[in-house]
């Protein structure tokens, strides 16, 4: 379908996808309408149509987004000469960057249920893509010595479970500052893998 004639898809469609994001990560995917999302963008709810085919179809779109927006900046963090820099970088970038994107971070854990079985397929990929990076760190940090945890995996998703749990409780401007917060973090997973 074209656009109407004066209609801005780069300004539009940007706010359609901010909307959806805030209300489906404030009501839950199942609860929001598309007559919703329009109201909140200002636009009538056919225009929406015109950015996207459906509300599973933004679902998706977002979870997308924030897992491509994951790897391809952890790809780009610095992290050091061998696992132990390595697992500090991975913790202290989970903590910034998941903090700074709270409402993309929830519908990732929150929203996976609402996916149809391929587009869940697809995000699963993406997460294990990640966790996988994780993984890898520990693995390497066994073989040379340094860590000991008794399952890879289960100690990946352990460590990420309770790195993303900090969206739970962290208010900026509350009794730690981020950076506290990276580095009690940081000193905690440290122990927890130490060989």
């Amino acid at each position: 379908m074209a656009r109407k004639t004066g209609s801005h898809s780069e300004i539009t469609g940007p706010r359609v996808r901010a909307a959806a994001q805030r209300l489906f990560a404030r009501d839950g995917f199942a609860a929001v309408s598309m007559r919703q999302i329009a109201a909140e963008v200002g636009v009538q709810a056919g225009a929406l149509y015109l950015y996207t085919p459906d509300k599973q179809a933004l679902l998706f779109d977002l979870l997308k987004a924030h897992m491509d927006d994951v790897l391809s900046h952890w790809a780009a963090e610095p992290k050091g000469g061998g696992p132990q820099d390595a697992l500090e970088a991975f913790v202290r970038f989970h903590i910034r960057f998941s903090l700074t994107r709270a409402e993309a971070v929830f519908l990732s854990y929150m929203e996976l249920r609402n996916l149809t079985p391929e587009h869940f397929a697809r995000i699963e990929a993406l997460r294990r893509a990640y966790e996988d990076q994780l993984e890898a760190i520990l693995a390497e940090g066994q073989v040379a010595g340094v860590f000991a945890v008794p399952d890879t995996k289960l100690a990946t998703m352990a460590i990420i479970a309770m790195l993303t749990g900090v969206n739970t409780w962290y208010r900026e401007g509350g009794r730690l500052s981020r950076g506290r917060v990276e580095q009690i973090y940081q000193d905690m997973v440290r122990r927890a893998v130490r060989a």
